[in-house]
């Protein structure tokens, strides 16, 4: 091209070409033509020779920096921290006392069968496979439910727990325009931009009291009065994230009065079932307990956790309706949802848990492991306690650690004692003082214990 400009600069003394022209085959002799600018072309002239070359501005131009993703911004920082002590804590992912990632037996197990039986890679139906389906609607709900035999569950296979919430929203904002969901102060990071990104609006209950580091149970109840009438409530049926705080089996029922009297939908995220007590009947109770009484209900399942299906992204949204053919209506609805977001699911992890549940074996050694993992994070919640309390002379109590449940627990440090946790100690965890207990070690409870004294007597 180079060449090319150059002959024709010597040939025509007053020529004046552009790529453009030259990619058209023309040539203009004289001035260059008058033509309509273009904002994002720019003419430069080397002598006699004139040409436009595009400039290096963007038409993405206005499109701002997204912040990084609080929970995950998390392992990156710890990645790139080279102390031998440091800790994540941030992310909500299983580790064995190596501080290993986990797969568990029973998933390698259903995974060779799986490669056994040869199975196709052929699309799914919108709503999923027929067998998860069955199988996650039951273990949510009780196989002997009368919701599950007189079919008044719509479930569709989701995206795990942030698809199937997704779904859910959008169902909402489609059918039910203007109502409000109510979430818990605080919450899980991402249900604020599920309902965001939904366009569905929403406030919040309190929930956690800093004072007790406790559930401030006559918060929740005076919030959940006050809300306008056919609200959805958007609670966590175990394992509450990031808290770890549960109400009481009495306080539940007292939640599912005021909500029926005040004619709410409740709507569960159940990220945990079986993960949090080491028992899969236990940590529906709550779920069960509602649907029980004969309230429309809307529960979103995740087996990330209790599967240790990460990346396999598989979960469930369930609504249950007053009749099979209110059930027959949402179901289609979802599906129609689904389609222009993703076509239909992937199939590989809705086979995996298809098959352990179906298989008398295989679901007898998962509840077994589930066990095992629930009770790994329990007994570091005790070591940690221990620690704190041999530790800490002051007299202060953390018997809250013991209170709460799950793979989390709430310290009740801010964000400039989480920092500290963070530049003094290398203990990396949200800002809002979550830490996993899922990734710590016993080995390395005194540490955290001596990070977590220091933070909160000397950083105010």
């Amino acid at each position: 091209m180079a060449s090319t400009l150059l002959s024709l600069a010597s040939a025509t003394p007053s020529a004046s070409l552009s790529f453009h022209e030259i990619n058209k085959g023309k040539l203009n002799r004289g001035c260059m033509n008058k033509e309509k600018t273009n904002p994002f072309i720019k003419a430069k002239s080397f002598g006699r020779v004139s040409m436009v070359v595009a400039s290096n501005v963007s038409r993405f131009e206005g499109i701002t920096m997204a912040p990084p993703d609080p929970i995950l911004g998390v392992s990156e920082a710890f990645k790139a921290d080279n102390h031998e002590l440091k800790l994540n804590l941030g992310v909500g992912a299983y580790r064995t006392e190596e501080l290993q990632p986990y797969v568990l037996d029973v998933i390698k197990k259903a995974d060779k069968l799986l490669l056994e039986k040869g199975e196709n890679r052929e699309y799914l139906p919108i709503e999923g496979l027929a067998a998860f389906n069955k199988v996650t609607a039951e273990l949510l709900f009780g196989v002997d439910n009368p919701v599950i035999r007189q079919q008044r569950v719509a479930t569709v296979q989701g995206l795990s727990g942030t698809g199937s919430l997704r779904l859910a929203a959008a169902l909402i904002e489609r059918y039910f325009p203007g109502a409000k969901v109510l979430i818990s102060s605080p919450t899980w990071g991402n249900h604020k931009n599920i309902f965001n990104d939904a366009r569905v609006p929403w406030s919040e209950y309190r929930y956690y009291d800093p004072k007790t580091v406790g559930l401030d149970f006559e918060g929740m109840i005076a919030d959940i009065k006050a809300a306008p009438e056919g609200s959805f409530i958007l609670l966590h049926g175990c394992a509450h994230n990031p808290t770890g705080i549960d109400p009481t089996p009495e306080e539940w029922r007292v939640i599912a009065d005021v909500i029926q009297e005040k004619n709410h939908i409740p709507f569960f995220d159940i990220a945990y079932q079986g993960f949090a007590s080491g028992s899969l009947d236990t940590d529906a109770a709550s779920v069960r307990m509602f649907v029980a009484r004969g309230m429309e209900v809307i529960a979103a399942q995740s087996y990330s956790k209790n599967l240790g299906l990460y990346a396999e992204r598989i979960g469930a949204i369930n609504v249950v309706c007053s009749s099979p053919e209110a059930a027959a209506r949402v179901k289609s609805q979802l599906k129609r949802i689904a389609r222009p977001l993703y076509s239909n699911p992937p199939v590989h992890g809705a086979r995996i848990v298809a098959n352990i549940v179906g298989d008398s074996a295989l679901f007898k050694e998962w509840n077994a492991e589930m066990e095992m993992m629930a009770g790994r994070i329990k007994n570091v919640r005790h070591k940690l306690f221990d620690s704190l309390s041999s530790k800490d002379k002051s007299g202060k109590d953390w018997s809250f650690v013991l209170k709460q449940i799950g793979m989390f627990s709430f310290t009740g440090l801010n964000k400039a004692q989480c920092d500290n946790m963070t530049n003094k100690w290398h203990v990396y965890m949200t800002k809002d003082g979550r830490i996993s207990l899922a990734g710590l070690s016993l080995a390395q409870c005194e540490y955290l214990a001596d990070a977590i004294i220091d933070s909160y007597h000397n950083v105010s």
